[in-house]
């Protein structure tokens, strides 16, 4: 698609699509794009048989309506929501220009961050789903025409749950956008700390935003802004895997163990437990290949980086972190 047309899609259709199906969707209390796949996979699978044992048709004629249906499929997911993929990206949308990283700057930005995360440190052992999704509401309205996001196209968006939880519990997807009715679904088996990130990331999605790094971004200007303090720690907590991946690649052995150990002890543990209670549910082989999958789906569209654009989101928070010091001096 040409990068115009993707552009206007974003811009005016998307905001118009996205209000009448998650108008829609809100109303059904079941993630009805789950279904809608699992039904479409199943049919797949069993309509070439019924056909060819009870209709006598041809494996020919079977595969050409196999093949019209998957076209549909497509030009649905594109309509309804993929199109956005062809949009401008977050600098271009905001024209806060792209900062490089060196050592000076990366070193300032984890050292103010990590200041902020042990500052931040609440323990999160229960969750309000329903202040999370207010707040959520509040802040993207007031983000969205400085950071280059819509606003949320209804005041009390309707989050659902996975409806195949354990499954997706098995591959490690904490949540994902449903693009064919425009609506978010959560992993049923998120822990209370991760549950207002996955919630704001998602929600980015819905928003439009189709990069990884970007919901990131999203989700945590949208938690850390937060007066709730389990909102706001929910947010700084969520970048903290990606922080360690970049400081592993740019710092010495030396200064990498003295960040670590410049976390609050209680962070360490909790970011422990979380990672032995997802990996008591993942299931490598199941894992592998929805990765492998997954990967080819976001090159496929646009993001070279592939599933490496999780990480991202931290070139995008220096890149802001500096427009605004030069901003406000």
């Amino acid at each position: 698609m040409l990068p115009a047309l993707g552009e206007g899609y974003a811009r005016t259709a998307y905001p118009v699509i996205s209000y009448i199906l998650s108008g829609f969707s809100n109303i059904i209390p079941f993630a009805l794009g789950d279904l809608f796949i699992a039904l479409s996979i199943g049919g797949m699978i069993a309509y070439p048989f019924y056909v060819r044992i009870r209709l006598k048709l041809s494996w020919k004629k079977i595969l050409r309506r196999d093949v019209e249906y998957l076209l549909w499929i497509y030009v649905w997911f594109y309509l309804a929501w993929g199109l956005n993929y062809s949009q401008k990206n977050f600098y271009e949308r905001t024209g806060i220009p792209y900062t490089a990283y060196t050592p000076e700057i990366f070193n300032e930005f984890v050292d103010n961050y990590i200041s902020k995360l042990n500052e931040s440190y609440v323990p999160v052992n229960r969750i309000d789903k329903e202040v999370i999704r207010e707040e959520a509401v509040r802040q993207y309205n007031l983000i969205s025409d400085t950071l280059g996001i819509h606003r949320p196209p209804h005041s009390r968006p309707r989050v659902k749950t996975m409806m195949f939880t354990p499954l997706i519990s098995m591959v490690g997807v904490t949540g994902s956008m449903g693009p064919f009715f425009c609506e978010f679904t959560l992993n049923g088996d998120l822990l209370p700390p991760q549950y207002p990130a996955t919630y704001t990331h998602e929600l980015a999605h819905l928003l439009g935003i189709t990069s990884e790094a970007e919901a990131n971004f999203y989700a945590y200007q949208v938690c850390t802004r937060s007066v709730n303090k389990e909102i706001r720690f929910s947010g700084y907590f969520s970048i903290l895997g990606h922080v360690l991946a970049n400081a592993r690649q740019l710092m010495t052995e030396e200064e990498y163990k003295k960040l670590f150990g410049s976390i609050r002890p209680e962070i360490i543990e909790l970011a422990r437990k979380d990672q032995e209670y997802w990996m008591a549910k993942y299931n490598p082989l199941i894992g592998d290949i929805q990765d492998w999958i997954y990967d080819l789906y976001l090159k496929g569209n646009k993001i070279e980086s592939g599933r490496k654009n999780y990480s991202e989101v931290i070139g995008l928070l220096i890149s802001y972190n500096e427009w605004k010091k030069e901003s406000n001096k």
